[in-house]
């Protein structure tokens, strides 16, 4: 999949740099838009689950909806050949390319964050996980960022990642307020 998706970037932008490739490539082949994938080829159906797994709502995982896209990927590379999963991959992640590179994109803001942490105050982001509940198979985490040990945003997620995703908007959003008097941070009680 990343094979492919580097191929065809590269193809489509030339122009771009190296930094900005990988910024696109990584949410292409991020586990949002492969799941994303694996539902309209409606893969979730196919899947063979546990009883447990099936009990907890493992149709819908991410993280399994995606593994078995590349799965999908691998066994038709191995079956076909290159050129055969090549094409199938491209015509998956076309769309999915040209929705990242048009104007109303999904942001990883953990980056996004990152980088503008380093320009401004010339240090990174930390992410503290705040509290986590419910059982094993049915989590939900809270997530603080900090910058210089002041909480600039907190989010709610189903797991850490997508928790400190939320935090890192949350903080991004707030810090970039037309509004904004404060430098977008409150002090923690």
């Amino acid at each position: 999949m990343g094979a492919v998706c580097a191929t065809l970037l590269y193809q489509l932008f030339k122009e771009k740099s190296e930094g900005d490739l990988a910024k696109i490539k990584s949410v292409v082949v991020s586990e949002d838009i492969l799941s994303g994938i694996a539902l309209n080829l409606k893969i979730d159906g196919m899947l063979l689950l546990g009883k447990g797994e099936e009990k907890s709502g493992g149709r819908t995982k991410k993280a399994i909806l995606a593994d078995a896209m590349e799965a999908l990927i691998g066994a038709l590379y191995i079956d076909s050949g290159y050129k055969t999963a090549f094409d199938f991959v491209s015509r998956c992640i076309k769309p999915e390319i040209e929705k990242v590179t048009g104007t109303n994109y999904y942001k990883d803001y953990k980056s996004v964050l990152q980088e503008y942490c380093q320009q401004q105050f010339r240090c990174y982001p930390e992410y503290k996980m705040v509290k986590r509940t419910g059982p094993e198979h049915d989590r939900t985490f809270w997530m603080e960022v900090r910058i210089d040990d002041t909480v600039y945003g907190t989010g709610i997620g189903r797991n850490k990642k997508s928790a400190e995703q939320e935090a890192a908007r949350a903080a991004y959003e707030q810090i970039n307020a037309p509004d904004n008097q404060t430098g977008g941070y409150y002090e923690k009680d």
